[in-house]
């Protein structure tokens, strides 16, 4: 297989696809499907290009792209790679401040944004960012501030083309373009401290596709892939990029929270989600079975039994399952599993990478029990994602899988993941500090993550920054607590507490909705949520569940006290990440009060 540059690829592709479908889009007033060719791709990628030359891009200058998913996001990556020139992307949740940040420190001139919010955004902080000269509008419905005279709209951006002088200068860039090219700069969103940008270079790309490829096996042109992860995050961008590279149809998916729709509407058979989409799956499966009964509640009991004999004690290590179960497999593959993938509207079904968090074994075992190919992986934005994931067998539950090919990694000292190879990133930007601690003067990388190999398989243990230590001086790693009880039905989110303190705690957001229906059931009186959640029968609900789900973990790791919280964690007061990672640091601060009084 040939890899082509990003600077290229796009139009090579539409050279052997032609009219076939590359991306796809959802248009929301048609509540339809819009295809785009790869030749349509290739035209406005060609378009887009010459009209950054136009606007005066050099280079190897930085863009920005300040927008939720749309085909526009990719039309601008291609085009600025034609023109040497680096794509930075920011959340389209981001902050008016955060945007600031970095604009100023990756000196952005010329910004693209999405829809009103993100505009609106932007505009606000025009004026403080001294190299913002224009702002460009992905969305034709978003209404431009009245004082605003130099914003102009995507469409009248493409127009811009037609102005070049000279209409060479495209082409002789793209001969210049090499693989020690940057590409990207992905700010990570930083649990700690000011964001970083990771630089990622064309090399990192090329060589994911390559190792991808020896990997990922069964992935082909036939597939389709739903875009739901945001594009700015390493996991979806290099993903979105190993797509077109394999000429898979990409799907993308405008609003998150619409991802239930919108997967039914396409059925996708690859899709990159986080556990938190698979503990929804679970948590929907459990509630099921808890409300049928009779002879459908032991078929579905049944279904779950057999299909974790069949694809976990067997077929996972490579034996062939007893006859018996092979048939009982076969039946429940045409009945209660297939119903349940339609459900989700993933039958279709190749396999589906997931990574940004641990995954419990429950949810790992229960996914495969049930046939769906999850491949589970750990990855960073330093690494251009991928360092390590399952395949389809011979996986261990509870791994994080086999490293890629041609990527080394070794354990360091305090049991610290290091990584070293072509897919890993030369440094922060205009960070030299920052890229000095964490690469040291071997060439390996130092993750923060904690971990071991046990028969050639990788495990993840902590966050060596994220352990606590308790007053009594034992350590706690806040992540393994944090997802053994998300997978509860009742918890959303939760944040253990535990540094410096005497005894482990925890804030815990419940699914308020499932509180209310148990609350209805018993017959129980409130006025507020706040009271409801301080009610003795709602109390000891979560402690008997909470006491179940930690058996597993030592005395003095065990959550001794907790406060159940009247609203969610939110990245409006700084307490998550834009990946919706939490921050304890900010955590600590805001619910200070809350926190000392369980250590009364």
């Amino acid at each position: 297989m040939t890899y082509h540059h990003l600077s290229v690829l796009v139009h090579r592709q539409a050279e052997k696809y032609g009219e076939k479908v590359a991306l796809k889009y959802r248009d929301y007033e048609k509540a339809q499907w819009v295809p785009i060719t790869w030749i349509q791709f290739s035209d406005t990628v060609n378009k887009g290009a010459e009209a950054l030359a136009a606007i005066g891009v050099e280079e190897e200058e930085n863009i920005g792209i300040f927008s939720q998913n749309k085909p526009e996001c990719l039309y601008v990556d291609f085009s600025a790679f034609a023109n040497r020139a680096v794509t930075v992307p920011l959340y389209a949740t981001s902050s008016p401040a955060q945007a600031q940040y970095i604009i100023d420190d990756a000196q952005i001139r010329f910004l693209f944004v999405g829809e009103q919010f993100q505009y609106d955004a932007a505009f606000s902080i025009f004026g403080f960012c001294p190299s913002l000269q224009k702002i460009i509008i992905f969305d034709r419905s978003v209404i431009k501030d009245a004082r605003d005279a130099t914003s102009i709209y995507f469409d009248e951006f493409l127009k811009l083309a037609m102005t070049l002088t000279n209409p060479d200068v495209v082409t002789e860039r793209t001969a210049r373009a090499n693989e020690n090219d940057l590409a990207n700069i992905l700010y990570t969103s930083g649990t700690t401290g000011e964001p970083k940008g990771v630089m990622l270079h064309h090399s990192c790309y090329l060589e994911i596709f390559h190792t991808h490829d020896v990997r990922l096996k069964t992935m082909t042109d036939a597939d389709v892939s739903m875009n739901f992860l945001p594009l700015t995050h390493v996991f979806e961008k290099a993903w979105s990029y190993l797509c077109i590279s394999k000429g898979v149809q990409t799907c993308i998916n405008l609003r998150p929270a619409d991802i239930q729709t919108t997967i039914k509407e396409i059925r996708p058979t690859l899709m990159c989600s986080v556990p938190r989409f698979w503990e929804k799956v679970y948590a929907g499966v459990q509630e099921k079975i808890a409300e049928t009964t009779g002879l459908k509640k032991t078929l579905m009991l049944d279904a779950l039994k057999v299909g974790k004999i069949h694809n976990v004690d067997y077929l996972r290590k490579g034996k062939t399952p007893p006859l018996m179960i092979q048939w009982k497999y076969k039946f429940y593959e045409k009945t209660i599993y297939l119903l349940l993938k339609k459900t989700i509207g993933i039958e279709n079904g190749n396999f589906f990478p997931t990574a940004g968090a641990a995954i419990s074994d429950e949810i790992c075992e229960f996914v495969h029990s049930v046939g769906i190919d999850m491949l589970t992986g750990y990855g960073l934005t330093e690494s251009t994602a991928t360092v390590s994931c399952t395949w389809k067998t011979g996986y261990e539950i509870g791994s994080v899988g086999t490293v890629m090919p041609g990527l080394e990694v070794k354990i360091g000292e305090n049991n610290e993941i290091l990584l070293r190879g072509k897919t890993i990133t030369k440094g922060y930007y205009k960070k030299s500090e920052a890229t000095a601690a964490a690469i040291d003067k071997e060439g390996w990388f130092h993750t923060g993550d904690a971990g071991y190999f046990k028969d050639g398989q990788l495990y993840l243990t902590e966050r060596i920054k994220d352990l606590f230590k308790t007053s009594n001086g034992k350590y706690i790693a806040p992540q393994a607590l944090e997802t053994k009880l998300v997978v509860d039905r009742f918890i959303d989110q939760i944040a253990v507490v535990a540094d410096q303190r005497k005894f482990v705690s925890a804030l815990i957001v419940p699914v308020y909705s499932f509180v209310e229906e148990y609350a209805k059931e018993k017959g129980l009186e409130y006025k507020t949520l706040d009271e409801l959640l301080q009610h003795p029968k709602i109390q000891g609900l979560f402690k008997a569940r909470i006491d179940t789900l930690q058996q597993q973990f030592a005395h003095y790791e065990q959550i001794k006290s907790f406060t159940l919280l009247p609203e969610p964690f939110s990245m409006e007061r700084g307490e998550l990440t834009n990946t919706l990672k939490l921050k304890r640091a900010v955590i600590a601060q805001n619910y200070k009060e809350l926190i000392d009084k369980m250590y009364e």
